[in-house]
């Protein structure tokens, strides 16, 4: 039995599903039908019951999976951990989020597969502090996060896009835009947002919110932008308006706001981002990741 099938094996076993399989595998779904087909020739008996709506193990297929579960994973550990040995990648990976939802859906499964990957370097991971992230990324603090752009500076790497979002406007519940059901660019001019310059940089500001609608009024700026839970209390005073993107509500909730699409906006990408100089094996390996995650 082949190191590969056992993979496609125990990745369908736990999957379920061919095509889901094929592609956390980068195979193609005939691929992975072909492997099953062999290995259940090879045992003598059917691993999988495969009808149109679903795909279960067989009882045969459980024994064999809870047999070959163990040394698969001992066998994945001590590649990894000499890997760490030959690569250097030990010590300690700091990420830092300019907002939970600059990483994206998939950013827990990028950070687990470098765990898996890289067992010798532990990872820790924080929500950036508004206005300090690139201070302390350029102070070496840091080691890599994850901004929304556009982000330039001759000193920055900008790697992978992890995620590329339509953008959302957080309203009161109640408000007349909530009522409405969407939001324009040239709304904004009828309302105030939080003040983020020095915040972020400016470039990534005037995408964020642009400081005129398209009609040139002003979009007029208030309150210090703070943490994400002071923003939304002031949504919900109907103190400010606040541009977003629309998975907003899937990290951070406040039962007196609620979300709009916001239209007149190109969606808004956020990527890795390093500081070139320090750029380590570790960074790379993370962003060799990320690469492979197709950005939502």
């Amino acid at each position: 039995m082949e190191l590969r099938e056992i993979e496609v094996f125990l990745v369908l076993a736990d999957e379920l599903h061919f095509g889901r399989t094929a592609r956390r595998l980068y195979v193609s779904q005939s691929r992975v039908s072909q492997t099953v087909r062999a290995l259940e020739t090879r045992v003598g008996g059917r691993l999988f019951e495969r009808t149109s709506r679903r795909v279960r193990l067989t009882a045969l297929g459980e024994q064999l999976r809870d047999r070959l579960r163990p040394g698969y994973d001992q066998l994945n550990r001590a590649f990894a951990e000499v890997r760490a040995l030959a690569t250097g990648i030990t010590g300690e990976l700091r990420i830092s989020l300019l907002s939970l939802a600059a990483g994206g859906p998939r950013f827990a499964e990028i950070v687990r597969s470098f765990s898996a990957e890289h067992p010798g370097c532990a990872v820790s991971v924080y929500e950036a502090f508004p206005g300090e992230a690139l201070a302390r990324l350029c102070r070496g603090e840091l080691d890599v996060m994850a901004h929304w752009l556009p982000l330039s500076g001759p000193e920055l790497t900008i790697g992978p896009t992890l995620v590329r979002e339509p953008r959302a406007l957080a309203v009161p519940v109640g408000h007349p835009l909530a009522v409405r059901g969407s939001a324009s660019l040239e709304d904004l001019g009828d309302y105030e947002v939080v003040d983020s310059t020095g915040v972020v940089p400016a470039e990534t500001l005037d995408e964020l919110c642009p400081a005129r609608t398209p009609s040139g009024r002003p979009v007029r700026r208030r309150h210090r932008e703070g943490r994400m839970a002071e923003v939304l209390a002031l949504v919900a005073r109907g103190e400010v308006v606040h541009p977003t993107v629309a998975s907003l509500p899937d990290y951070y909730a406040h039962p007196g706001v609620t979300t709009v699409p916001l239209t007149g906006l190109a969606p808004l990408c956020a990527a890795l981002v390093w500081v070139t100089g320090r750029e380590s094996a570790a960074v790379r390996a993370l962003a060799e990741i990320a690469a492979r995650v197709e950005p939502t």
